[in-house]
């Protein structure tokens, strides 16, 4: 039996084309219940690593990644060990994001890939994929504006706002050299059959609103 998520598998799919190991070291930092750890490791036939403050790991991840509890800002690994770092939906929750960015480089081989996408904080709607109902995602939408409309749609302020791509791509350069923005082609290859309309989207710069996400790559 696989594991799948379609996020992860697009992301996934990004992160081959960069790629050039064969059986890769992966980290993952703020893996939740670890799909994504376990996506990566069947698609790219590696060694995944997911670590998480909350260890409310999934049952069949577990099967395929090793899952463990640890901290973002004091990652317990030698310098230079894996040869990917990738995080999801975590860098907003850390307070001190810039120091688990700092640990992400540490532990990064040189040369080594990384993938970081935070939620997009000039998103007009957000919560678009995923299994939640639709009251859920309507519940969840609205609280975002209630923040918004009060001046306080930020992470520090308790809002589950993100970056934009300003800001995102602004903090990974204090930490990374080559920083490259991947938003326009994970959206594309995510929506294949809707590509013309995504095309659309980005070419007007509606995307910027429209896109519920941002993502960045790059190497060490």
């Amino acid at each position: 039996m696989s594991i799948s998520n379609q996020r992860a598998s697009v992301l996934t799919g990004l992160i081959a084309a960069q790629n050039t190991v064969q059986h890769p070291r992966i980290l993952v930092v703020g893996c939740g219940r670890g799909i994504e750890a376990a996506v990566l490791a069947q698609d790219l036939g590696a060694d995944v690593i997911g670590l998480d403050l909350d260890p409310c790991f999934d049952p069949e991840a577990v099967r395929y990644a090793r899952l463990v509890t640890g901290d973002a800002t004091a990652l317990e690994f030698d310098d230079g060990v894996f040869n990917i770092v990738y995080s999801y939906h975590a860098l907003e929750h850390i307070p001190d994001y810039h120091k688990a960015l700092e640990e992400m480089h540490r532990v990064l081989l040189k040369g080594g890939v990384w993938c970081i996408g935070t939620p997009n904080r000039a998103r007009l709607v957000g919560y678009v994929g995923g299994n939640s109902t639709w009251r859920e995602k309507f519940v969840w939408n609205w609280a975002d504006w209630r923040m918004r409309l009060t001046g306080r749609f930020r992470n520090e302020q308790g809002a589950h706002a993100g970056y934009t791509s300003k800001e995102l791509n602004e903090i990974l350069l204090r930490h990374f050299s080559r920083v490259d923005e991947v938003t326009s082609d994970y959206y594309i290859r995510l929506y294949q059959r809707r590509k013309a309309v995504v095309s659309v989207l980005i070419s007007s710069g509606l995307g910027r609103f429209l896109f519920p996400s941002v993502y960045f790559m790059g190497r060490k």
